[in-house]
């Protein structure tokens, strides 16, 4: 029994130390490792055939003041084709080229003066977090009476592929590699899907698309202090730019499905005054849109509180 024992013992502690069985995976399996995508809770919400549609109350710096206006967050999920990084027509087809993610289509309209903007973003991050940790895919597009403005980044291994398109000179046609960090367009998603898993501290970001165009700023990577607060039935995710002067701070929902509530931006805009664009949640639904696409429906904008 002895020489048994001490046999047991031996394989025991060969296993462990060449990580067929892993204490440290055990150990590091706390909140920030959880897969939100395994829950039932989740599953039910994410996976009932609809969007979770959301309209705000928008009001948008620009031009050295604030403009009323209306922004919608859009959030579903969709199978992603992981080679070519669009949505799949026929996913049963292939279905090794399949992921799931969560989309974010992110719009905000609002005027200044006698014109009018549109803008939008689209955001893709896979459901599973902790095996596809990076966004995808992330496009955004800006439409005013001067002219429009396309960008797309693509993940392509350790870089975002950055294609963008302006009519401004000095901006003009870009086509550049941008070395993998985590995205400020991604916060919105991660927020949803796992907001446990929201990085804080001193942290490399990408900035995201919406602001660099608002502002005729490069694409790049800057450094960003970002903290995580809980107020109770909510929490706060503040970001603050080192030596940009911008502070973003989204409030969510603490428990689950986690709803983006309100959120601020605060910025020295391009006359160096500060000024602040700020959003309020102002009604949901959790609707089939895309089937909502006849005159009978247009009652459901009323519902949202939509601009004409």
């Amino acid at each position: 029994m002895k020489k048994y024992n001490n046999f047991i013992y031996t394989i025991t502690f060969f296993l462990l130390t060449s990580g067929f069985i892993s204490c440290q995976k055990k150990a590091n399996s706390g909140p920030n490792k959880m897969e939100a995508s395994t829950s039932q809770e989740f599953n039910d919400y994410w996976y009932a055939g609809v969007a979770e549609v959301n309209s705000y109350n928008l009001t948008q710096a620009r031009y050295g003041e604030e403009h009323e206006g209306k922004a919608v967050l859009i959030f579903v999920t969709e199978p992603f084709s992981k080679s070519k990084q669009v949505k799949l027509d026929y996913p049963d087809q292939n279905p090794d080229d399949k992921q799931t993610v969560l989309k974010l289509n992110f719009t905000k309209k609002f005027t200044t003066g006698i014109y009018p903007y549109s803008m939008m973003l689209s955001s893709f991050t896979p459901v599973e977090t902790i095996k596809y940790p990076n966004t995808v895919k992330v496009t955004m597009s800006s439409q005013e009476w001067c002219g429009h403005v396309y960008s797309q980044m693509n993940l392509n291994k350790n870089n975002y592929d950055l294609a963008s398109f302006s009519y401004f000179e000095q901006e003009g046609d870009v086509s550049k590699k941008i070395e993998k960090a985590f995205l400020e367009d991604e916060i919105w998603n991660l927020i949803r899907l796992n907001p446990q898993a929201l990085p804080t501290g001193s942290i490399e970001i990408i900035p995201g698309l919406f602001h660099t165009r608002l502002l005729h700023k490069n694409l790049e990577p800057k450094m960003a202090n970002a903290s995580i607060s809980d107020n109770g039935n909510k929490k706060t995710y503040r970001l603050e730019y080192l030596g940009d002067k911008r502070v973003l701070t989204i409030n969510f929902q603490s428990e689950f499905p986690y709803k983006i509530v309100s959120w601020s931006e605060k910025i020295v805009g391009l006359n160096g005054n500060e000024i602040t664009t700020s959003a309020e949640l102002d009604k949901t639904l959790l609707i089939d849109y895309w089937s909502k696409n006849q005159n009978k429906h247009s009652y459901l904008r009323d519902s949202l509180n939509l601009l004409n």
